[in-house]
């Protein structure tokens, strides 16, 4: 693909990704005020075939007059094997593009049908005259054949920032025997998601992007939503989708690092600093406490610093160099 990549930051926060259908304005007045990091107005499975076209001027007059302040604004369009696509990208990045941040693309099942999204908003940026390259994709992976071709799909665009697994579809792809969504099934006695997740988790990895983890449907249920979210979260995950308000602080907390491992993170950073330095010796490893750190450990602090300040996170603890 030839399309810019302007200075834009595709590694946004996205602990709570929160799912609003578009065909619902007082559900895109009522997400407006959630402690959400990215919001989603959905055009998908959570709007009827009747309710689609009006939903998307429901969206475009969301995003441009609502106040989204803190927030990812995306927007989840339908997959290309309807045809409702390409009007949804249209409709929406034409009305209002310069509100929004990426598409969702559902379903993606080979890098072509990314490298599709990205010339129809690379031929929209231009023909209004917005800043080519600045809208961000966003791939759900779905079923069998999108997992086969991941490594293609996550390396198919620059605009490209997520990948995110859509658990309920994939189940049905590959006839998981269960009805619910995001549980273990019965029968089997391991983690039947770790393959998933973490070949999604390597790809993205690979290629500088983010991993999301999809929808938990008991929504009422937030002690499993946060054993589920925190499967995810060990793993590495970024995120996780919210489909309740109640669902929003759990996801939130779970993605973030706790007050003593972000303050440990910082410490290590600045030990290792100092010990590198002049002054410090520059030395390639030192001791911070009992515990010896080197680039290793600076590299392991890199991840966990970086997702408290993500997360606004302020420090509780000061690094002291010790005395010569």
């Amino acid at each position: 693909m030839t399309t810019p990549t302007p200075s834009v930051n595709r590694l946004r926060p996205r602990r709570s990704c929160l799912a609003v259908p578009g065909s619902n304005p007082r559900f895109l007045e009522k997400a407006q005020g959630l402690p959400a990091d990215q919001v989603f107005l959905d055009l998908e499975d959570a709007c009827a075939p009747l309710a689609k076209e009006g939903a998307r001027h429901h969206i475009v007059d969301a995003l441009n007059n609502g106040d989204w302040s803190g927030k990812t604004r995306v927007v989840r369009v339908n997959d290309w094997t309807t045809h409702w696509t390409y009007r949804d990208v249209i409709t929406v990045v034409e009305g209002a593009g310069p509100n929004l941040d990426c598409i969702m693309l559902p379903k993606v099942q080979d890098a072509q049908q990314v490298v599709a999204l990205d010339l129809l908003l690379t031929q929209i940026e231009k023909t209004m005259g917005f800043e080519v390259g600045k809208i961000g994709i966003e791939a759900q992976i779905e079923n069998a054949k999108g997992l086969v071709n991941i490594d293609e799909i996550a390396q198919a665009s620059p605009r490209l920032e997520t990948l995110i697994f859509g658990p309920a579809d994939f189940m049905a792809s590959i006839n998981m025997k269960t009805l619910v969504v995001g549980q273990q099934p019965p029968g089997y006695p391991a983690d039947a998601y770790h393959y998933i997740l973490m070949r999604i988790l390597m790809a993205a990895r690979s290629h500088d992007l983010q991993a999301i983890d999809g929808p938990f449907l008991q929504i009422r249920d937030v002690d499993a939503y946060r054993e589920v979210a925190g499967r995810a979260a060990a793993l590495g995950f970024d995120g996780k989708w919210v489909l309740h308000p109640g669902q929003v602080d759990a996801a939130n907390e779970v993605f973030s690092p706790s007050q003593e491992d972000y303050d440990h993170a910082e410490l290590i950073l600045d030990a290792y600093d100092w010990c590198t330095s002049e002054e410090g010796g520059k030395k390639g490893s030192a001791m911070l406490g009992d515990e010896m750190i080197d680039e290793a450990s600076r590299k392991m602090a890199l991840v966990i610093a970086g997702k408290g300040r993500a997360a606004g996170m302020q420090r509780t603890s000061k690094f002291e160099a010790p005395e010569a």
